[in-house]
């Protein structure tokens, strides 16, 4: 099984800042981000899979539901890993980052190496834990933070053995979480 076998695009978050669920807005050609999101990753990965708290897509596709009531990406990998139970590696993508490209998936998948739990993208905004690697072996320690109420991703990926890669291009790793945001990664969605 190579690490091209499964992706998993994080589309459950409470959206907070944008107003309103910015998964469902649309975006490039599609109905919405997480429908854009889906098309472009099945052109890389064998499975896609969606991590949501319930099904609310216009189309179909394969669900992870999260195990837990807490909104965070803590428990989506934990979900994750419990519910994909013969998959070791996943590459996590959170929903409102469209900009990522095969290159800097490449780009991680060349940096693994034995003995690690995670390998995720640094830019120069700082590190980017929903663009990476995630292995099975981070699944009890993710499940020990969750135990502490502690649902910070950066705090999991200190504890954990977990390599950071360097990227340059901030635009890469552009994220949508307020309107404004969304409207200027939509226009560069059409070009």
């Amino acid at each position: 099984m190579s690490l091209y076998s499964h992706a998993v695009i994080f589309a459950g978050g409470k959206s907070s800042r944008m107003g309103q669920d910015k998964a469902l807005l649309p975006f490039g050609k599609h109905t919405s981000l997480t429908a854009y999101q889906y098309e472009k990753f099945k052109k890389v990965f064998d499975t896609v899979s969606i991590s949501t708290k319930y099904n609310k897509f216009d189309f179909d596709c394969p669900l992870i539901i999260d195990i837990y009531e807490e909104s965070s990406p803590l428990v989506g990998i934990l979900s994750i890993f419990k519910v994909l139970e013969n998959v070791d590696t996943v590459f996590i993508i959170s929903v409102d980052a469209p900009f990522i490209n095969e290159k800097v998936i490449h780009t991680l998948i060349e940096k693994d190496q034995k003995g690690v739990d995670a390998i995720v993208a640094k830019s120069p905004n700082g590190i980017q834990p929903l663009c990476g690697l995630y292995k099975r072996s981070i699944l009890p320690l993710a499940q020990e933070q969750y135990n502490k109420d502690n649902h910070k991703l950066q705090d999991l990926l200190d504890i954990a053995k977990t390599k950071i890669v360097d990227f340059q291009d901030n635009t890469l790793f552009t994220n949508m979480n307020h309107i404004e945001e969304y409207k200027k990664a939509f226009k560069l969605s059409l070009t």
